[in-house]
């Protein structure tokens, strides 16, 4: 049973809030959000790629153990929640102001894309081993969820650029 329980310890229940998030506020984002804007005419291998690594950077925390006991860990549970704050308040300017300055610019629109790049950060901290014997380092997670980010963000810019036409 102890066994078990140590597997479900892991890092992703720190997904779980972002998630959770997202179901229940993603249609009141702006119409340029919405899936039929917002997947409309994205290239294959624009869409392919930030769905996959969408989907490593989601698996991977299943099998990494969730602990704070080191100062890196600490530090990055530090950047999770200062992200997840940044990430959840980025939508709450874009839901609450859709017509401002800020959600209306280019830094606005592309916010939730580019701060979840912090609370990845942070998890890859956190998660600086796997349930097995493998050769990993928190690096390799953060090469993922920059790579991730890198896709997410042509995806969004894609959507803005569209906005202004």
């Amino acid at each position: 049973m102890e066994t078990l329980l140590n597997y479900l310890s892991n890092c992703l229940w720190l997904l779980l809030p972002i998630l959770l998030w997202n179901v229940i506020f993603a249609a009141k984002l702006p119409p340029a959000y919405s899936t039929d804007f917002f997947d409309k005419d994205i290239p294959a291998w624009l869409a392919g790629g930030e769905n996959f690594f969408r989907l490593v950077i989601f698996i991977l925390p299943l099998l990494m153990p969730l602990r704070i006991t080191t100062g890196t860990q600490t530090l990055g549970m530090g950047l999770y929640l200062a992200g997840t704050l940044l990430y959840f308040l980025s939508w709450l300017a874009l839901i609450s102001f859709p017509h401002s300055a800020w959600s209306t610019s280019a830094a606005g629109f592309l916010a939730p894309a580019y701060t979840p790049l912090i609370w990845l950060i942070g998890i890859g901290l956190i998660g600086s081993s796997l349930y097995f014997t493998a050769p990993y380092h928190p690096w390799m997670y953060l090469a993922l969820s920059a790579i991730f980010i890198a896709f997410h963000l042509t995806h969004t810019l894609t959507i803005y650029l569209r906005t202004l036409a």
